[in-house]
């Protein structure tokens, strides 16, 4: 399970698109919004019977989110005066709801947990973050707090407002908005959901205690300061595969730390490292200039390096989907074996869809010309993609059940994935 160090929202911070892997997959997420769109994997809902692709209205400054087999689109809302926005959700082709939406800008992301819909983007009066929710399935108002709400596995937690003197991290009730816990934001903040039930969030301070809290209820697990002599220098922290991993010295030594204990486990020296990310049961140390290293989670010894592939987009039965460099011509992806990393095949000029859930199909394109692209179904066995038809749209983005993509007006094209 991949881990992403979330760092700090500052107000003046603004807030990126979701997650497109190739040409580089497998970057970190350089701000809190991106992760919280790559954070919403939820399950969806079975797709009711009806077409198999629709167009939905959207038009220019409008964002789209899918949610199980529920299309939510934020746009603005014509019928307000001095403008504004609203929030539509569509099953099918057909509208269920509709509510306003505060604020001037486009939401940055929209998802269902418990019941509600949770929306995260600029209050009213554009000078900070707001989370407002409604009820999934009448669209009625719920309720509306200042901060940054992000799902890590099914708790809800919230970020403190960019405006809060004393900013904090706080467990919330999704149905009713209470806070349920709070914990002071001291540095560096990180994620470890990588076993069902036992979500663990790190807090990491350029100086004093580092601190693993269970991010259900709020209780400290485990202090120690890393660094009890000296302060080192410029450092990054990440998470993956139950170790905090320090990169320093410009990228050139990686530590590892238990994150049950906060003990050392290993020190290994790489060249310039950009990131480390999980690669199934391995570390993938992903250079700067591209490539990366394997490395044994438990020793931190190098299992293998390639020159030409950086990150791990997928991974399933010892396989791992893999990106291209961003200088490489043909771009494209690639599978390679997890236990040595031989290239078990090379689909070069296919970019990945980017997922609003997780457990839905790989899905891949490549332009045919003309605004049109192939579609197609990735499998980690080494096999061609599975033809999937043609899209005329760009800026796709796929769920479970459902593939979304914008057309040249603004409006979306779905379909239904069979």
């Amino acid at each position: 399970m991949t881990v992403i160090d979330l760092g700090e929202m500052r107000d003046d911070a603004s807030p990126g698109p979701a997650l497109r892997p190739p040409r580089a997959v497998g970057r970190p997420f350089r701000s809190l919004v991106v992760l919280l769109v790559t954070l919403l994997t939820l399950t969806a809902a079975a797709p009711p019977r009806g077409p198999v692709q629709w167009t939905l209205p959207g038009g220019l400054g409008s964002a789209v989110f899918v949610s199980g087999d529920v299309v939510y689109v934020v746009r603005p809302d014509r019928g307000a005066a001095g403008g504004g926005r609203e929030l539509v959700a569509y099953r099918g082709d057909r509208e269920r709801w509709r509510s306003p939406l505060p604020g001037a800008g486009t939401a940055v992301s929209v998802w269902e947990q418990d019941g509600r819909v949770m929306v995260v983007g600029r209050s009213g009066d554009d000078t900070d973050w707001e989370t407002v929710t409604y009820d999934a399935a009448t669209g009625a108002d719920a309720w509306r707090r200042r901060g940054i709400a992000f799902a890590v596995g099914r708790v809800l937690l919230m970020q403190s407002a960019a405006s809060d003197t004393s900013p904090s991290i706080t467990g919330v009730d999704p149905a009713g908005g209470r806070t349920l816990w709070t914990v002071p934001m001291t540095g560096a903040l990180g994620f470890d959901f990588g076993r069902p039930g036992a979500e663990r969030m790190v807090l990491s301070p350029a100086t004093g205690q580092t601190v693993v809290v269970d991010a259900r209820t709020g209780a400290r697990l485990v202090a120690r300061d890393l660094y009890p002599v000296r302060r080192p220098g410029p450092r990054r922290f990440q998470i993956a595969r139950g170790l905090l991993l320090e990169i320093r010295d410009a990228g050139g030594v990686i530590e590892a730390y238990d994150l049950d204990t906060l003990r050392r486990r290993w020190t290994v020296e790489q060249k310039l490292v950009g990131y480390v990310d999980s690669c199934a049961a391995l570390l993938c140390a992903v250079r700067q200039a591209g490539g990366m290293t394997a490395l044994d989670p438990a020793t931190g010894a190098v299992r293998w390096t390639v020159d030409r592939w950086a990150g791990a987009a997928a991974a399933r039965d010892g396989r791992l989907l893999v990106g291209a460099l961003d200088t490489d011509a043909d771009g494209g992806l690639a599978v390679l074996g997890q236990d040595d990393g031989h290239l078990v095949a090379d689909l070069g000029g296919w970019t990945l869809v980017p997922q609003h859930e997780s457990g839905g199909p790989l899905l891949a394109t490549r332009p045919l010309g003309g605004g049109r692209q192939l579609l197609a179904e990735l499998n980690l066995s080494g096999d061609p993609p599975r033809d999937r038809g043609v899209l005329t749209g760009t800026d796709c983005t796929t769920g479970v059940t459902l593939l979304v993509c914008r057309r040249p007006g603004g409006d979306f094209v779905v379909r239904r994935l069979p």
